[in-house]
């Protein structure tokens, strides 16, 4: 059996398919606009989604930190969870990159309501605190364990935005694995995000990429954001080649990572030395084993199997399923599962 890498859905590489796409695609430069790929791929996402504007970045951090950059003045202060990938995984990005402090909400799974919105504004004419600017949700919640919003909070949350006059922005890093659960609309998170970033490197499989997705207007400054960022790029149709073959045909593999996630769960559920499995609903598995002790040694009989799975810490194991993990894996892995011998 090869290696089974269950540590995130970044390890993935192309399918032959997509290598013959991105062999085969038009390109130009796409700092003067002109690859035409790109150009392709970002009009595909925006008509997804019901925007008018769309641009390709290198990586999802990127992305999100332009969009709080289109958002936000400095001194100024966003919502999120306390678990948000901009807060936790973006390298500080928010005050170093916008100068913009985060106002961090004790949500669950990393998923805030709109009665938390409501409460965590400064006040606007209380010139001691920071003025409140921006909202940031993520769905799914990496930290949260894939998990995935209620549309109808976020258009709770939307009604706040807008007595308050607050921009929200929606890291949707693995937006496809929600929309696939819950068989939702992009158009309907279109309606209710002014900006929207996406990651085609994640479920969709491709080498690289993100796409920042909003209206005319808010999007008119991305495009120099991006290159303040260092985000210019030459021939990068090549990965935009890349997104396509993976929206055109990758979609329907997100339902089965989410269902193999699922059944991982079950199979962990049942085991001895597990103590606790978080609710699973997309493709990301948090757990914990008894005995805290016995991570090292629950590691170690996996790797020898060729398994490697996430230590987060604090006692925390996660999985990951993606496009790579294949049925035979599968069975292997539940089946090693089953019979690793820890007390």
């Amino acid at each position: 059996m090869k290696e089974i890498d269950l540590r995130s859905d970044t390890v993935t590489r192309p399918t032959k398919g997509m290598l013959q796409a991105i062999m085969t695609a038009e390109v130009g430069d796409d700092v003067y606009k002109e690859d035409p790929t790109i150009n392709k791929l970002e009009k595909k996402l925006a008509d997804m989604f019901g925007k008018e504007e769309a641009l390709f970045f290198p990586t999802g951090s990127m992305a999100n930190q332009a969009a709080i950059k289109l958002h936000t003045q400095p001194g100024e202060q966003l919502i999120c969870d306390k678990w948000a990938h901009v807060y936790n995984y973006e390298g500080g990005g928010v005050s170093f990159n916008s100068g913009v402090s985060c106002k961090l909400v004790d949500g669950v799974r990393g998923m805030i309501t709109a009665q938390q919105v409501e409460e965590n504004i400064n006040p606007p004419d209380f010139y001691h605190s920071p003025l409140t600017t921006l909202v940031c949700l993520e769905n799914t919640t990496n930290k949260g364990g894939g998990a995935c919003y209620d549309l109808e909070e976020i258009k709770k949350i939307r009604q706040v935005c807008n007595q308050h006059e607050l921009g929200l922005h929606l890291d949707g890093a693995r937006l496809f694995n929600a929309l696939v659960k819950k068989k939702e609309d992009p158009k309907d998170y279109g309606k209710l995000f002014d900006t929207i970033s996406v990651c085609l490197s994640k479920g969709l499989g491709t080498p690289m990429g993100s796409v920042l997705i909003g209206d005319k207007e808010l999007m008119k400054n991305a495009i120099r954001i991006r290159k303040v960022l260092g985000g210019g790029m030459r021939q990068v149709g090549f990965m935009a080649a890349a997104g396509i073959y993976a929206l055109d045909n990758h979609l329907e593999q997100l339902e089965k990572d989410n269902e193999r996630a699922s059944e991982i769960a079950d199979m962990l559920e049942e085991l001895d030395y597990v103590e606790k499995v978080e609710p699973v609903e997309t493709n990301i598995i948090i757990f914990y084993l008894k005995n805290a002790e016995n991570e090292e040694e629950f590691l170690k009989q996996l790797s020898e199997k060729n398994i490697r799975i996430s230590n987060m810490g604090q006692g925390k194991l996660r999985i990951v399923t993606h496009l790579d993990y294949s049925e035979e894996m599968h069975h292997f892995f539940l089946e090693t599962l089953r019979n690793l011998d820890l007390p």
